[in-house]
């Protein structure tokens, strides 16, 4: 596989790298954000990427993108996560949002959300794990019936929802056939976040404010044209979605840009670094490009129109231990000075080193826990062995 991007990449990133020096000032780090500035950080971010004709790059330009090529792509997730993706709540709805609505949505679904996603209008949340449905998400329990007049009345509770009290719209998973067998009974429902019955209560976390939610649904109402890929078809759109979220966050862009900051930061103190710490962040460094490879395979492979689920676990597992592995070694070396966090007059970084290591702390269980995701590629690769075990015994007899 060629792993060199290409010219256009190069200068798209130049570009972004530009912009992004300019409107994100040293100290943002979320758009998690109880601060206004927080918020006009990504405004402007928003703006200007619309202005360029960036915001929605990959996109068909029959719904507002430029059609670049899935490389370009690659470039601007990379950046918009070095830089603390200051596309904030909108990421969601890019990422993976807009293109299940293309791949699986009607000619009016599209035309009612995607030009609000490309415009940065609309913002979305994903309402799928629950208290008891994380890990094994198919046990879902919250639930839709019809009512007399067939519509739907859905009822439940969803946890963990990122950015649901600045969301627009919800892409929530839902038990329409409470009998039918588990992945088969479960539709995609696009809710509006101001539906009557539709409460948001935030988590207190490590992480800060805002990025954990509860979702409380009672009698939502709803109807058959806010269900995405049919009545009880939800599994395959669920599937199709987290395979792009697995590949659509480049964290190990965050860390590549930390471990160079870092570096920057310390001078001449990084070469008194104990040499095995330093070995340490040298083989933490090669981990990380070996997660990024890993990555482009995955997003090779979507580029050539497969979606394999393997390759993306496989990339999603190499990046949350590098990430991790990378924190814990940030942290080591800036020493007693990276847990002053914001509290301090000039923190190291602005404060990104201890923000990175909370928040990396979290990462094995977003997106599907990364244990998860291990025995998805042992269960393929058992699988894949058999296969070949049987063929063999064939060719034999």
């Amino acid at each position: 596989m060629d792993y060199s991007l290409g010219q256009a990449a190069a200068e798209l990133r130049a570009e972004l790298r530009g912009l992004l020096d300019e409107h994100v000032p040293v100290g943002y780090l979320s758009p998690f954000s109880r601060d206004p500035e927080a918020a006009k950080v990504s405004t402007r971010v928003i703006e200007e990427l619309s202005r360029r004709g960036l915001l929605t790059l990959a996109w068909p330009m029959r719904y507002g993108g430029r059609e670049a090529d899935t490389w370009q792509q690659t470039v601007l997730r990379e950046e918009m996560w070095a830089y603390y993706e200051p596309r904030g709540n909108h990421y969601l709805g890019l990422n993976w949002v807009g293109p299940a609505i293309m791949e699986f949505g009607t000619e009016d679904q599209r035309a009612e959300h995607l030009p609000g996603i490309a415009n940065g209008t609309y913002t979305w949340c994903q309402g799928f794990s629950e208290p008891e449905a994380g890990t094994d998400l198919a046990s879902l329990r919250t639930y839709a019936v019809r009512d007399d007049h067939g519509d739907w009345s859905v009822n439940g509770q969803k946890v963990w929802t990122s950015y649901a009290p600045m969301a627009n719209w919800c892409m929530c998973a839902v038990r329409t056939d409470r009998e039918a067998p588990a992945r088969d009974g479960i539709s995609l429902f696009m809710l509006p976040m101001d539906s009557p019955g539709l409460e948001v209560r935030e988590i207190d976390s490590m992480l800060g404010h805002m990025h954990l939610n509860e979702l409380f649904l009672e009698e939502v109402p709803a109807t058959d044209a806010m269900i995405l890929g049919g009545v009880n078809k939800g599994w395959h759109v669920i599937r199709y979605a987290l395979v792009l979220e697995r590949v659509g966050i480049a964290r190990y862009a965050r860390s590549d840009r930390l471990l160079v900051q870092l570096r920057h930061h310390l001078g001449r103190r990084y070469e008194d670094l104990p040499e095995g710490l330093r070995s340490r962040l040298a083989r933490a460094t090669v981990h990380n490009r070996i997660a990024r490879l890993l990555s482009y395979k995955a997003i090779g492979s979507q580029a050539a129109g497969r979606v394999d689920d393997v390759e993306a676990a496989a990339a999603r597992v190499a990046t949350i231990a590098a990430e991790q592995e990378v924190a814990d070694l940030l942290m080591e070396a800036a020493g007693g000075e990276a847990l002053n966090g914001n509290s301090a007059a000039s923190p190291p970084l602005g404060g990104a080193l201890e923000d990175f290591w909370r928040y990396t702390s979290a990462s094995t269980v977003a997106s599907g826990s990364i244990d998860v995701q291990r025995m998805h590629i042992a269960r393929a690769a058992l699988g894949n062995a058999g296969e070949a075990r049987v063929a063999e015994e064939k060719s034999r007899a």
